[in-house]
């Protein structure tokens, strides 16, 4: 069976554990998040493939399995920041790949990248400027700033998530996809209705990349459809 277009070859299987030589100067959360990154195989895989996190392995594993970056398709990246996600989206055969974040991102050939608010009023025509026309799949890996407390979490997650179903009706073509990022508990009914709606099928998925204690999951809705 051949490949898809820049797919990564799967990560090393996990060897001997790797310890921190000192702890000096170091909060004890800080030692749990070095240490996790140090034994976590897409970390180290996503540094050996030259990928800008080892968040790409997400889109990767979500791409094999639902076949979303068609060769030639015009892809937006909302938060796109690190980048991660474009350079995916580039390597995967699209034609033109836009970024926007409210951070600065360092370049990645083949993509383009806007330093602002994606929720602006003039950025959807920006936005399809820049892509050449409307979009065949927009994505978002955005996440709001964890607060421990699940329910707020939640609530703050599926925010980000509705804002930018919004601006994916906008600016998809008929036919095109969305994928966001969502936590434990799904899409909330609301938007889930919307989306059904608007395309042919909606599904979710936890990619073997999302790290097991995470309670991320992904929304994954294709075939865009305007309603009669």
């Amino acid at each position: 069976m051949t490949n898809r277009p820049g797919k990564g070859s799967a990560p090393p299987p996990r060897g001997v554990t790797v310890t921190l030589r000192t702890a000096r100067g170091r909060s004890t959360a800080s030692q749990r998040w070095l240490a996790r990154q140090l034994n976590d195989p897409y970390v180290v895989a996503a540094r050996q493939q030259g990928w800008r996190s080892r968040a790409a392995f997400k889109l990767i594993e979500l791409d094999d399995r639902f076949k979303l970056i068609r060769r030639g398709a015009r892809v937006l990246d909302l938060g796109a920041a690190p980048g991660g996600w474009s350079q995916v989206a580039v390597r995967r055969g699209a034609a033109r790949v836009v970024g926007v974040d409210l951070l600065p991102i360092d370049p990645v050939p083949g993509a383009e990248f806007i330093q602002g608010d994606f929720t602006d009023p003039d950025m959807p025509d920006r936005l399809a400027t820049l892509l050449g026309g409307k979009a065949d799949l927009v994505l978002t890996d955005m996440a709001p700033n964890t607060t421990g407390h699940n329910a707020t979490d939640h609530l703050r997650i599926m925010a980000l998530a509705e804002m930018a179903l919004d601006f994916a009706l906008q600016v998809l073509e008929p036919g095109g996809a969305f994928v966001a990022k969502v936590f434990q508990g799904g899409s909330e009914r609301q938007m889930l209705s919307a989306m059904k709606r608007h395309f042919a099928a909606v599904r979710h998925a936890k990619p073997p990349a999302s790290r097991k204690e995470s309670s991320e999951l992904y929304v994954v809705a294709t075939g865009f459809r305007i309603p009669d």
